[in-house]
């Protein structure tokens, strides 16, 4: 007998026992998988066997790839693939699906035995956690302070008083300057010495009601 007509006899008994099973799935014709425990039992996992082209001379392939299993440790799955493995060798040379998926069933406590659920490894902060991190990153924006290039200190040194003082008002320009072009042009053309806080006033005004602005 062949290995392609063992495999399709194999695959008819599979079939035939394992009918309206829900933990049993056909994935291909020889590509199979079986849940061992239940949905809702912690320590059930998903095992999957396949067939290479000269099985069951050759050994089958078994994984624990599936993502029902991905709550389960790497050195639980080794563990069981290892207890697998050794089944897989007593039993080389024979249709050996169903007595691995029922060997897997009998001794699933033996096989859990150490499991304990991992978590993700993506690690999520808390939104606690992220507003902290804005608010930190907010106040060094704050705290740094604004550099002035060599020509605006030059200019700065000009403006001082024997006293090293600046005179009053030597920056408004700077404060004027956002809130309404005609504004910033009225404090670019005085001097510091010519600002009269009145007659600007009275301009500025002025300059509005023209503007249609009040």
């Amino acid at each position: 007998m062949t290995a392609n007509e063992d495999q399709e006899m194999e695959l008819e008994a599979l079939r035939s026992i394992y009918e309206g099973d829900d933990c049993f799935k056909e994935l291909s014709s020889v590509s199979f998988q079986y849940r061992v425990g239940d949905l809702d039992d912690t320590k059930s996992f998903l095992l999957e066997v396949s067939w290479p082209e000269n099985y069951p001379e050759t050994a089958p392939h078994i994984s624990l790839d599936a993502f029902f299993n991905n709550k389960i440790s790497l050195e639980t799955k080794r563990y069981i693939l290892s207890k697998m493995s050794e089944q897989v060798e007593a039993n080389l040379g024979t249709a050996m699906v169903y007595t691995l998926f029922e060997w897997a069933k009998e001794n699933q406590e033996t096989l859990m035995e150490n499991h304990q659920p991992v978590t993700s490894a993506v690690t999520l902060i808390s939104n606690s956690d992220v507003m902290n991190n804005s608010t930190s990153v907010s106040k060094k924006k704050k705290e740094k302070k604004e550099q002035l290039t060599k020509a605006q200190k030059r200019k700065l040194i000009g403006r001082t008083d024997n006293k090293g003082e600046l005179p009053r008002g030597w920056n408004w320009v700077d404060v004027v300057k956002g809130s309404h072009p005609y504004v910033a042009m009225i404090s670019v053309h005085q001097t510091a010495s010519e600002q009269n806080w009145r007659k600007r006033r009275r301009l500025e005004r002025y300059l509005r009601r023209n503007d249609g602005l009040k």
